[in-house]
């Protein structure tokens, strides 16, 4: 006897399972099942597809007229910080650019010190109801970067926070080491601070599975960004990087000769970096919801970059200055209509493509799998972009389990 049966399936969404990322035209290759079902036993997936009565189970779910899909998963986060920077809302709408702000000590410097004030506890607080509005909206597998610190103390602070949200949930995480996501006030210069991040690598190690940096105008330079790149690869760690957001400093080529298992934001990056991805397997993570929240008018080339048979994944970048939403539907709808990207990309690009980027099994729910399950109130996997800024999740299923049950009636 099995533990679940969800049956009645009106749409059953089965990404590939790979070994590297969808590239080019694989990503709008996705499996959709009309009327299916799914087993699930011991928290394994025991079948996925289409519709049968083999099965018994101790519990039975009717997904009539509903949408089944693995869990999302979301690549690209900064979910450990103090504060909020709403007053910057003003600026913004006067035209005050990103890199302005910053040089005017708000921005990520803003934040830095209210995470520096914010006691691990608060830090975790804040952290955790944010985590928990993700989970609501169908995410099970999230990266969490550090980078509000920039010193010992508070770049640790974060991480363990970080740490600590995975190991009271039980969920899937990954926790990135982003100490050069800014440069200090205090620091005497740009590389004696990196230098120091540099140094700082062998005690983040037991908390970090990743190395990342911020190379953008104002910031770090693309050789200082090599620099930090090679040292954290000889500590072990995997590398990802903020690359091209603003200016084409050449990040995306930069990302690519080093085997980074990532490259993200990458709204500006050339046609030289673009056309680099096709013998990469580095995975382009595009934040559409940054750019959309920053008021700008040029976007990822998501397009060329399929084109030139790039991988490429979708994820929000939640941070408190740049893109304040834990929504990733939200952005899936902004993929879709501003990177012109096909709903089937766009589920590969949050499922199987999301997963290599942080390098993690999930997004896929084939037999033997975890069943990290979402049940979307939608009549099909287009509805779910298409009605855009609501949360579809009805209910969402953790190794089995259903955890989240967002539906509800109203009292009279």
């Amino acid at each position: 006897m099995n533990d679940l049966v969800i049956q009645n399936i009106k749409q059953l969404i089965l990404p590939k399972k790979t070994d590297k990322p969808l590239k080019g035209q694989e990503l709008n290759d996705l499996e959709l099942i009309e009327n299916g079902t799914v087993v699930v036993n011991d928290g394994k997936i025991v079948y996925s597809g289409p519709y049968t009565t083999e099965y018994e189970a101790t519990e039975t779910i009717d997904a009539s007229d509903k949408v089944v899909s693995p869990a999302l998963v979301e690549a690209h986060t900064h979910l450990v910080h103090g504060g909020s920077r709403e007053h910057e809302m003003s600026l913004k709408r006067q035209g005050v650019s990103y890199l302005e702000i910053l040089e005017q000590g708000g921005g990520i410097l803003n934040t830095v010190d209210a995470t520096r004030q914010a006691s691990e506890a608060e830090l975790f607080s804040k952290a955790e109801k944010n985590l928990l509005t993700m989970v609501q909206h169908g995410v099970l597998t999230i990266e969490s970067k550090s980078g509000y610190g920039l010193d010992k103390e508070n770049e640790l602070k974060q991480l363990k926070v970080s740490n600590q949200l995975a190991e009271k949930y039980n969920l899937t995480m990954r926790h990135t080491f982003l100490g050069p996501h800014a440069v200090p006030k205090d620091a005497t210069s740009n590389q004696a601070f990196l230098q120091e991040m540099i140094d700082l690598l062998p005690e983040v190690k037991p908390y970090a599975d990743f190395a990342d940096i911020f190379c953008e105008t104002g910031v770090f330079t693309i050789d200082e960004s090599k620099a930090y790149m090679e040292a954290a690869k000889q500590q072990g760690f995997k590398v990802k990087i903020h690359a091209d957001e603003i200016d084409p400093l050449g990040g995306l080529e930069l990302a690519i000769d080093e085997q980074a298992i990532s490259a993200d934001h990458l709204v500006a990056s050339s046609e030289e970096g673009k056309a680099k991805l096709r013998d990469s397997d580095t995975v382009a993570v595009l934040l559409p919801g940054t750019t959309f929240y920053l008021g700008k008018e040029q976007y990822a080339d998501a397009r060329g970059m399929i084109d030139n048979n790039g991988a490429i994944a979708i994820a929000t970048d939640f941070n408190p200055g740049s893109c304040v939403t834990n929504n990733l539907q939200l952005v899936m709808a902004i993929a879709s209509l501003k990177l012109k990207l096909s709903a089937n990309e766009i589920w590969n690009a949050v499922t199987v493509n999301a997963a290599k980027a942080i390098d993690v099994d999930a997004g896929t729910i084939d037999k033997g799998d975890k069943a990290n399950i979402v049940i979307w109130d939608a009549p099909n996997h287009e509805y779910v972009l298409y009605h855009y800024g609501i949360n579809h999740a009805s209910k969402v299923i953790k190794d089995g389990k259903v955890i989240v049950d967002n539906q509800y009636q109203l009292q009279n």
